[in-house]
């Protein structure tokens, strides 16, 4: 039997990796621009090798990470309402819907450095007719959300989880160890070391002697 087509676009918003996690305290500027900016590389090719997905889109105002991700074979755009998240999303959703309208968006964190594309696809495969999401380890948060491009409506930051259950959200099930674990703080790099980190976070990891 063939394997099914791919289904969806991948929403990945990412802030220029230059002001992106000012929350790794105690690393220098240059450690943590090259994190963020390996979080997120590692992140878009996990998603590229993820069967049911179909394009990614990345979000971004960064000149150099733009480029450096679409030699990979993301399709990249600006950035139109920086500083708003969800805004983010909803202009990456219109731009996806003018692209690839066969495809079903999904928005996704852009720090999952340990993703394994067998638990995106797992993920994706559990998702019904409606919206639906995937909670953080931490409790509370969420690292991806998804819905028909005319019920995309996402509400990441503090509480979204409840937020999006609250907006008919379905929590999708499994333990899915490497979506649930996003990274803001060297707490988070640490416990996301234990699941496997790819290879251009490992490869950072090691650049940053507290880390070592």
């Amino acid at each position: 039997m063939p394997a099914p087509a791919p289904g969806y676009v991948v929403l990945l918003p990412v802030k220029p990796p230059a002001r992106g996690k000012s929350r790794l305290v105690g690393l220098a500027s240059h450690e943590r621009a090259d994190l963020a900016r390996s979080f997120a590389l590692d992140t878009t090719e996990a998603c590229l090798a993820t069967a049911a997905v179909g394009a990614v889109l990345v979000i971004t105002d960064d000149s150099f990470f733009a480029a450096e991700v679409a030699q990979l074979g993301a399709a990249v755009i600006p950035d139109g309402v920086s500083g708003d998240l969800n805004g983010t999303l909803v202009q990456g959703s219109l731009e996806a819907r003018r692209r690839w309208p066969h495809l079903r968006p999904v928005a996704l964190c852009g720090d999952l450095p340990a993703l394994r594309s067998a638990d995106l696809g797992a993920a994706l495969a559990s998702v019904g007719a409606g919206a639906a999401y995937v909670e953080d380890a931490a409790g509370g948060g969420t690292t991806l959300y998804t819905a028909p491009y005319d019920r995309f409506r996402p509400a990441f930051g503090p509480g979204s989880a409840a937020a999006h259950l609250d907006g008919g959200a379905a929590a999708l099930p499994g333990a899915l160890d490497s979506l649930r674990h996003d990274v803001d703080t060297l707490e988070d790099l640490e416990a996301v070391r234990r699941l496997g980190l790819r290879p251009r976070t490992a490869l950072a990891s090691t650049r940053v002697a507290s880390l070592g």
